[in-house]
């Protein structure tokens, strides 16, 4: 009896002919189609859309975006805006508060210059009496002596207090430190002035002297201004001239008198004068 065929023998055979056609159908049916490729219309279309969506989410960002920043905007300038205003009127505040300590203080000076310049009304200013002199002694007696002599005065002023000024102790080749006197009397203050205005020079002992008004250092610095002015007037002929208080310039030409406060108007009037 021939041996019987066994199934691991006759699957291990190879296919041929009808089988194998077979077999390669079935294999090709179970593959995935191919893909075919787009038309160039869908695809235009597709990158139309694109281009739609982007610029569409671009314009809503940007619209989105300025509208915050205009809101982000309007509320910083409005606060800034009120801000600088408080500032306004806080600094207008400050000012017109300043301006009122100003005029204050404004007026506190004018009350201290009149103050010291009263405390000065009875005093004099003697210059040209040299310091360390043995031939004359400071001493409230030598000064009513001196003033009696050199201005030719009927008897002699009441001399309270005689002294030299407070400025630095002179040189040795400097010129003297001018005497401040204080006098008891005003009449002789005014009488001692009057009479120093009179005279062309002054002279007791072979001292050439100046007497002139104690005056403050803010009024002395104002007629200061005058110096150059009086210089030229003093020259002129026919032309009148005197300084009043506090820094008052009367010039007297020709029967007609004008007064100047300010340096440069006086020059100014005095060019168009005749030398």
């Amino acid at each position: 009896m021939p041996p019987k065929a066994s199934k691991s023998s006759a699957s291990s055979q190879p296919l041929n002919g009808p089988a194998l056609t077979a077999a390669s159908s079935a294999s090709g049916a179970a593959s995935p189609p191919r893909e075919k490729p787009a038309s160039p219309s869908l695809a235009k279309e597709l990158a139309v859309l694109k281009s739609d969506i982007i610029q569409a989410v671009t314009s809503e960002l940007t619209r989105a975006l300025t509208a915050e920043f205009h809101s982000i905007s309007r509320d910083y300038h409005s606060k800034l805006q009120t801000e600088l205003q408080e500032m306004k009127s806080e600094l207008l505040r400050d000012n017109a508060s300043l301006r009122a300590e100003l005029g204050e203080l404004a007026r506190v000076d004018a009350k201290c210059e009149d103050l010291e310049a009263r405390s000065r009304r009875q005093n004099i200013r003697i210059a040209g009496v040299p310091e360390g002199d043995s031939q004359f002694t400071l001493s409230n007696s030598n000064v009513s002596e001196l003033l009696k002599e050199a201005l030719s005065l009927e008897k002699s002023p009441l001399v309270d207090r005689a002294h030299r000024s407070l400025a630095p102790h002179p040189k040795p080749d400097g010129p003297p430190r001018p005497i401040i006197v204080k006098l008891h009397y005003f009449e002789d203050c005014v009488r001692i002035l009057r009479e120093a205005r009179n005279r062309p020079r002054i002279t007791f002992s072979d001292m050439n002297l100046s007497i002139y008004p104690d005056l403050t250092s803010k009024v002395a610095k104002t007629r200061a201004a005058f110096n150059a002015i009086r210089r030229k007037l003093r020259s002129m002929d026919g032309v009148k001239y005197g300084m009043f208080y506090p820094a008052r310039l009367r010039i007297t030409y020709k029967g007609e008198s004008r007064e100047f406060t300010s340096a440069t108007e006086a020059e100014r009037f005095i060019s168009t004068m005749p030398g």
